[in-house]
């Protein structure tokens, strides 16, 4: 392996994503997705819109209403209501209740390797009125339908690219309103935030459950309980599932051998990090190269 570790130890979240240093940005740097379609559908009375079941979805209410129906729990989704579907529409039902409706439909996929734990923690569906969510919809929407009709060189791209926004802002809007579970929960909790951002910038510091709870300023168990309450992972569970991240992220960039990587990440073998690496993605790091 070349080089020492003092030469190897720029935090891997900084400068080379460009994320910015807010927590958020720093997260949402990792959970990568390719977006294909932006389609508006017409969906009668009574009608049932129609998803695909391995695919993650944004909607957002253009005429009419509709009513998302999951088991006993009815939510309705209003002109300009936005509705993030993470994980698919499931066993919902999305339906038009009170006469025709009009929904832009936002079709995604979610890299399975970004911080997967992340994503299954986010909830089933993530729901913004528009009184909520108006000042970005109303500018938006607009110029994404605007992109799905347009023959010039570059539009499945920027369709790509809007819906990846489109999907940031729609989670940035759902911490500042406060209506967070898992991680982004965490994100919302000024104690626990202050210990994910010491995290996320110093990936490589093997922080103990006692040095997180003192950055947080709670005692060990509370704040042990309540991270994990909030996040969905023990400290130490997400701080190795964040490592790892980071290093699949350079690793498909090349960015430098494997023992590097694993150097710059936290690990003091390159055997040490090859097990963690294998342990969460199912295969070893070298098969990444």
């Amino acid at each position: 392996m070349t080089g020492t570790r003092e030469n190897l130890i720029n935090p891997p979240d900084a400068g080379s994503r460009g994320a910015s240093g807010d927590l958020l940005s720093h997260v949402l740097a990792q959970i990568r997705l390719t977006g294909d379609q932006v389609q508006a559908r017409t969906v009668a009375q009574a009608a049932r819109l129609e998803l695909e079941i391995d695919a993650a979805y944004v909607l957002v209410v253009a005429e009419g209403s509709l009513r998302i129906s999951a088991g006993d729990a009815l939510t309705m989704i209003d002109v300009g209501d936005l509705v993030l579907l993470p994980r698919g529409p499931g066993a919902s039902r999305l339906e038009a209740p009170h006469g025709q409706a009009v929904a832009i439909v936002c079709r995604f996929w979610f890299d399975p390797y970004s911080l997967r734990g992340m994503i299954s923690a986010l909830p089933e569906r993530i729901h913004i009125c528009h009184a909520d969510g108006a000042e970005w919809l109303d500018g938006m929407v607009p110029f994404m339908m605007r992109e799905t009709v347009d023959a010039q060189p570059g539009a499945a791209l920027m369709i790509s690219r809007i819906i990846d926004l489109l999907v940031i802002r729609t989670l940035r809007t759902w911490v500042h309103l406060g209506h967070t579970s898992g991680w982004l929960g965490g994100l919302s909790d000024a104690r626990i935030a202050r210990a994910l951002k010491v995290m996320h910038e110093r990936p490589m510091r093997p922080w103990s459950v006692e040095e997180l709870a003192e950055v947080a300023g709670m005692s060990r168990s509370s704040f042990a309980e309540r991270f994990t309450e909030l996040v969905g992972r023990a400290p130490l569970r997400y701080q190795n599932e964040w490592r790892l991240g980071l290093a699949r992220d350079m690793l498909m960039r090349r960015e430098a051998r494997v023992g590097e990587i694993g150097l710059r990440v936290g690990y003091e073998s390159e055997a040490a990090f090859s097990r963690a690496y294998k342990a969460l993605f199912g295969h070893p790091p070298r098969d990444e190269a």
